[in-house]
């Protein structure tokens, strides 16, 4: 991003006030991607905890802690700290008690995440849809654990703030607006600075809204949503005009024509498209599982991660 680009976002920003965007609640979502991952918890008892990520102890780890393993941070949703042996990023949604502890085990294998502080969505919903001041009293868990060297040492790739504002069926009915958003990166940026603020949505929904305080989107691909050549065009663009860094990644379970799952050969195909544009910060895909350890995926896994790790390294943060 350019110096120039930087001043006429930051002046962009500063046009809009935080109580006139307030007002844009009843702005309409974009084509909504199937993924409702804001429900994965690693919970301790008696807090729920979703099936699709079940609990998982991680153990202290024994390595001396090792440097990032370079690129940018490649992974899955939902991946077992064990798995970082293979690759070298995930977002995690983690509960306090088990927060650092994860972290140092994900910094000994050499790996990076976002991290989800929230967790699941039901705790911050109400009849009306989100509840900003139970989304608040969430994120408020973690506020007196000092994990701030993880930030600074990038092991904490950015703060996934919530998934798909922009699906109204995630929210009975309504979607988060861009602006609410803007406000829950701003609440985030109010305890930790330097942590880059994400969100699941497309930079596209901030068409009409220029974020001040949130850094990236995220562009997660589906092939009903054409062709991936355009997909990562166009996100690319909308994330520039916003002034915004981008996430990208594959539906693996549920991308493909009709939902099905993606073919290790599609793996092959739109991952490396998506690779092929330099913008992302990082590739995340939803989600690991035991289809990944057929030899087919796995050898579209290593071929994508190699990709991934021969680019440069770059912070989310825009």
């Amino acid at each position: 991003m350019t110096h120039s680009f930087q001043l006429a976002r930051r002046t962009a920003r500063f046009r809009v006030s935080v109580l006139a965007t307030l007002l844009a609640l009843g702005l309409g979502a974009c084509d909504a991607d199937e993924v409702t991952n804001s429900s994965d918890e690693l919970l301790p008892a008696p807090e729920l905890t979703d099936a699709a990520e079940p609990v998982t102890a991680v153990e202290a780890p024994s390595l001396a802690a090792s440097s990032f393993r370079g690129g940018i941070p490649f992974g899955h949703f939902a991946q077992p700290i064990s798995a970082f042996s293979e690759f070298n990023g995930a977002k995690l949604t983690i509960a306090p008690s088990e927060l650092m502890k994860t972290l140092a085990a994900v910094k000994a294998r050499g790996g990076k995440v976002v991290i989800m502080l929230a967790g699941n969505d039901r705790y911050y919903k109400d009849s009306r849809g989100f509840n900003f001041t139970k989304w608040k009293a969430r994120v408020d868990r973690f506020k007196g654990i000092n994990f701030s060297s993880y930030i600074s040492d990038g092991t904490i790739a950015g703060h996934f703030l919530v998934d798909e504002p922009n699906d109204s069926h995630n929210w009975y009915g309504k979607t988060i607006a861009p602006a609410v958003v803007d406000e829950m990166a701003r609440y985030s940026k109010q305890r930790w600075t330097s942590m880059a603020t994400i969100v699941r949505t497309e930079p596209g929904y901030f068409r009409n809204h220029y974020p001040r305080y949130l850094d990236a989107a995220w562009a997660q691909y589906v092939t009903r949503k054409g062709t991936a050549a355009d997909y990562i065009r166009r996100n690319v663009a909308d994330a520039q005009r916003a002034g915004l860094a981008l996430v990208v990644g594959l539906n693996i379970s549920k991308g493909g024509p009709d939902r099905r799952r993606l073919t290790p050969t599609e793996v092959k195909s739109f991952g490396s498209t998506l690779l092929n544009s330099s913008y992302p910060c990082a590739f995340l895909s939803w989600e690991y599982g035991s289809h990944l350890s057929t030899t087919s995926m796995k050898e579209a896994m290593e071929m994508l991660r190699s990709k991934a790790q021969s680019r440069s390294s770059k912070s989310c943060r825009s």
